[in-house]
C-alpha cells in the first residue's frame, strides 16, 4: 500500500513517495489540477463547526500562483483563507463573486456542488 498522507510530511507524493514540497518527479501539480481544465467552486461546511468555506479547486497554478491569486480574491471578498493541498479556501459564502472574478480572469468556471 502506498503512502499518501504523512503527519511529519503531509501530502506525498504517489509517484515518488517524497513529500510534495520536495517531490521529485514533477508529477505532483499535474495530477492536483483538473485535467479538463475546469475551475470548480463549491461551498462546504462540514467538519468547519458549522462555519461556511469557498474552496476553489482545478486551478493549473503553482504554489505561488494560487498563493497571490487566493490573496487577491480574498481582499476582494473581504475575507480569510488560505491555500492547502492545492485548494483555495475562502472564509464564507463567495461564490458567485470567485466565479465572477475568476471568468474576468480567463478561467472556465463552473458551479459545483450545493
Amino acid at each position: 500500500m502506498a503512502l499518501v498522507y504523512s503527519t511529519d510530511a503531509g501530502r506525498m507524493c504517489p509517484t515518488c513517495r517524497q513529500p510534495q514540497a520536495a517531490c521529485r518527479c514533477g508529477k505532483t501539480a499535474a495530477s492536483t489540477a483538473s485535467a479538463d481544465g475546469i475551475v470548480r467552486v463549491s461551498r462546504e461546511s462540514k467538519g468547519r463547526g458549522g462555519k461556511t468555506v469557498t474552496l476553489v479547486r482545478g486551478l493549473a497554478l503553482d504554489e505561488a500562483g494560487l498563493s497571490a491569486l487566493g490573496k487577491r480574491l480574498r481582499s476582494a471578498c473581504g475575507a480569510g483563507g488560505a491555500v492547502k493541498d492545492g485548494v483555495l479556501e475562502i472564509q464564507g459564502d463567495h461564490r458567485e463573486r470567485v466565479a465572477t472574478l475568476l471568468a474576468e480572469a480567463g478561467h472556465r468556471v463552473k458551479l459545483a456542488g450545493g
